[in-house]
This record gives structure tokens, sequence and C-alpha cells, in this order.
């Protein structure tokens, strides 16, 4: 299980109710297509942008009741628009994760924490909330340790992809954590493992560690095979913080990912889950 940009949420998992693998799929390919456009491949930052814009359009047609506009776009947004309909899942949150991944297309730097936290309230969060509705769980304290699940799952993400987002020009580190432990874009440029290097990694290793165990009670409290999924993706991301403390925090050399051997741990962990708080 990788903890990647939405490969931390349940597609599909044969831990999934039946009945939600349809809602979870059609999220699914709206978020991925979309995230692709805004990071994959070499168009245009004007053409990424324009293109993001019209499942904006898309979304409006479903508010309206239409069907889709643009017909190379129609099996994304048929399905969607079904799914939206019959679990009466909030446009809101489709409209956040597009205007996190517009943001993607021309924003590179993070001057603080909650400039970061924003960019996640809208990239990550969001689907954590859509699988609350289609839990029927929207209880505040669900949807509060949801936001820190995904947010923590989405700050995984980045420690873990520092590297890889280096060569996209991008870095989501915090710079006034950077400036604090003495670490510049050099570090990342000259792959430099040194001791303030690794101050800064361990303090963002605690501060998403953190954040995932005061979310964490909601995987006993969501019942079945819904919490067992939510479970494994608790334990998942804080296995890949293991792993980045285990490297000495060189996500330079070492990026650390889950594999096969992780999963008998996991299970066993899940196994004997009790949340933290």
């Amino acid at each position: 299980m990788p903890v990647d940009h939405y490969e931390n949420f349940p597609v599909a998992s044969l831990l999934l109710p039946a009945r939600l693998r349809e809602p979870v799929e059609a999220i699914y390919a709206f978020a991925r297509s979309a995230d692709d456009i805004a990071d994959e491949g070499d168009a245009p930052a004007l053409i990424r942008l324009a293109r993001l814009n019209d499942y904006r359009n898309e979304l409006n047609a479903i508010e309206r009741g239409d069907v889709p506009r643009d017909a190379s776009l129609a099996p994304i947004f048929a399905r969607l628009g079904r799914n939206i309909s019959a679990h009466r899942l909030p446009l809101q949150y489709f409209r956040d994760l597009l205007d996190a991944f517009s943001q993607d297309v021309g924003k590179t730097r993070y001057a603080d924490f909650a400039e970061l936290g924003d960019y996640c309230r809208r990239s990550a969060n969001p689907v954590g909330r859509l699988l609350l509705h289609l839990y029927d769980a929207t209880t505040p304290d669900n949807m509060r340790r949801s936001d820190l699940i995904c947010t923590s799952l989405q700050l995984i993400n980045f420690w873990q992809d520092v590297a890889i987002d280096w060569q996209k020009h991008r870095i989501y580190l915090p710079a006034d954590d950077m400036a604090r432990f003495g670490v510049g874009e050099a570090h990342l440029d000259a792959r430099n493992c040194d001791n303030a290097w690794r101050a800064l990694m361990d303090f963002q290793v605690k501060r998403a560690r953190a954040m995932m165990l005061e979310g964490a009670p909601l995987a006993r409290r969501l019942p079945g095979r819904i919490g067992w999924e939510l479970r494994l993706m608790v334990l998942g991301g804080l296995r890949i913080l293991e792993r980045i403390e285990a490297a000495d925090y060189d996500v330079f050399r070492h990026r650390p990912v889950l594999n096969k051997t992780d999963w008998p741990l996991l299970a066993w962990r899940a196994m004997r889950y009790q949340g933290m708080k």
C-alpha cells in the first residue's frame, strides 16, 4: 500500500463493502485524472489550467442536472454525476480538489505550515470527507479526525517524495521551517543529508505522526470492513514514517515505500489496533 497522492484511500479494495466500490471508484477516477492533468506530461501551464476548468464546467453541469458537455469527459462525469446524486455528495469537495490541483500548476513553494495546511485542506481532506458521506458518518468529530488522517497522509507523501518533487522544481517543506533548521535549497540540489537536514526531517516526521495518531481513533469508531480499511491506511502511513527514520532521513537515496514484507506486520498491528486518543 504505497502512500501516494491518491493511492492513500481505498480503491475498490476487497475490504471495502461492495455497495461502496462503485462510488469510491468514481471519486478516484475524477481525482486521479484531474491530478494527472496538473502533474503529468509536458503541457504548458495555461493548457493544464484550461483543462482543469473544463472539469469545473462539468461539475457545474452536474449541479444543474445536465448531461456532460465535453464528450471526452463523459465517461468520468456521467459516472460521477450518478454517484453524487445517489449518495448526495457535496460538490464543494470536488471543487476544492480542483482548486488544489490548479494551485499545483503554478505554486512551487510554501512560506509556512499554515499555507501548506490550507493546501492539504483542499488537496487531501475532501477525499476523507467524501468517504464519510458514503459511510453516513459525518459527525463533527469524525470529520475533524478524518481531516487529521488525510492531512497526515498528504504530508507523509511529501516527505517520502522530497527528491521527486525537487525534480519538478517543487518544495513542500515550509520555508520558515527550513530556515529555522538551517536548510536551504542547496541541500536538495546536492542531496545533502547532513545534521541540519536530519533535524528538519525529524521535526516533520514527528508532526505528521502526531496528526495521524490524533486522527487514528476514527478507525475504531467506523464499523466493520470500513474500519479495517481505515486502520490499514493509518498503519501504512505510520509505517512509511518508520521507514524514513530507519533511512536516517535520507529520502534522496532511499525513497521509503511499503513492500510485501510489510503486509504481515500491518495485518498483525491491525488486529491489535486500539487507536491512540
